[in-house]
């Protein structure tokens, strides 16, 4: 039996409420109360709200760990030259160099047009434009690494070279390996370094940030018929194993970022359930990512819209994450996400403006 935390109540500021508020991740978000989730094994026992107030009456080790982890500041990424700080949601934008992506596969006709869309999200705000030459989709087969490297390093050192921070979408240690000479600084693996046996290894002697991704099953069977138990804790404990595993190959824990893997083996119900929970995952400790652009939930949701019909969605899916302190947004329509997230900050901004 354990106990984990999950941040809930947010608030717009912190005024007011005399101390009787916790700030989230070090970052805009403040929180009044936390759920205490009784876990046995991977399913919740007893849930208990609890206000913010009282809650260090509750504190064991492990509680005052959990909480320690979820309101501390996240460092920023330095990539290169760039920074990108995680005291704010930032954008990741979504560049697919690859004939099948579910969305956009197939839309660049070679490696000059796919760093020009890069190029141009990184113009439109995006902190990190993120490569990939292999489809995940549902159904997908995997790709032979020396395609997918001829696929994105020209990419990737185009980018780069133009001052871009790059991220690379890849699950091989070799594809890995030619991204980061080609100027790639950070690693995003869906399999969270379980696809490739070296892939952990590797990462931890590349020494950039790594995004581990949860994921249920292989992309051509993921959506097939994904089961859990308790969506929630279950992600929840898998990803602080894969955490424990990349410290365990040599990967520094402030270089290791954390993806619930929204539509990676999961249904909508699964999918909605993992975003209403979101803050859950702060108290990993690590910043946290969130995918779930243009996503079939999305289209489930919406009398079957099309991929190119989810922007609506894609938007309500990214605000719905920043208010739970989500640090990272990969999304595929920049310039909208970037300007719904600027007005999201300047009500922000406004609220902690103080009156009194």
């Amino acid at each position: 039996m354990r106990t984990l935390i999950r941040p809930t109540g947010f608030v717009d500021s912190p005024f007011g409420h005399d101390g009787k508020v916790a700030r989230l991740a070090g970052g805009l978000n403040w929180f009044s109360a936390a759920e205490l989730i009784t876990v046995d094994g991977n399913r919740r026992t007893a849930t208990e709200l609890v206000p913010v107030a009282g809650i260090e009456d509750r504190f064991d080790d492990a509680l005052a760990a959990q909480w320690a982890a979820l309101t501390a500041t996240r460092a920023p990424l330095q990539l290169g030259e760039r920074t990108v700080r995680l005291d704010q949601p930032q954008v990741m934008g979504i560049v697919n160099a690859t004939p099948d992506s579910f969305s956009d596969g197939g839309q660049f006709a070679d490696a000059a047009a796919a760093a020009e869309a890069g190029a141009q999200m990184a113009a439109e705000g995006a902190a990190i434009i993120d490569v990939g030459g292999e489809s995940t989709r549902p159904g997908a087969r995997s790709v032979w690494e020396g395609d997918e490297i001829e696929r994105i390093a020209p990419v990737i050192r185009k980018l780069a070279a133009g001052g871009a921070a790059v991220s690379v979408d890849t699950r091989k240690a070799d594809v890995m390996t030619a991204a980061v000479q080609a100027g790639a600084r950070v690693i995003n693996d869906v399999s969270a370094l379980t696809y490739d046996e070296r892939s952990a290894q590797v990462a931890a002697t590349l020494n950039v940030p790594v995004v581990l991704m949860h994921h249920q099953g292989d992309p051509q069977t993921m959506q097939d018929d994904p089961r859990y138990d308790d969506v929630l804790v279950e992600v929840y404990v898998w990803l602080e194993e894969r955490i424990a595993a990349a410290v365990g190959a040599g990967i520094s824990r402030d270089r290791i970022l954390v993806d619930p893997g929204f539509g990676f083996g999961k249904n909508v119900g699964h999918n909605l359930e993992l975003m209403n929970g979101l803050a859950l995952f702060h108290s990993l400790g690590c910043p946290l990512v969130l995918g779930a652009s243009r996503k079939r939930t999305i289209g489930a949701l919406s009398n079957e819209a099309s991929a190119d019909r989810r922007l609506a969605g894609s938007l309500a899916f990214a605000l719905k994450a920043v208010e739970q302190g989500a640090q990272l947004i990969r999304v595929h329509d920049v310039a909208e996400t970037v300007q719904a997230l600027r007005i999201w900050r300047g009500l922000r901004d406004q609220a902690l403006t103080p009156r009194l």
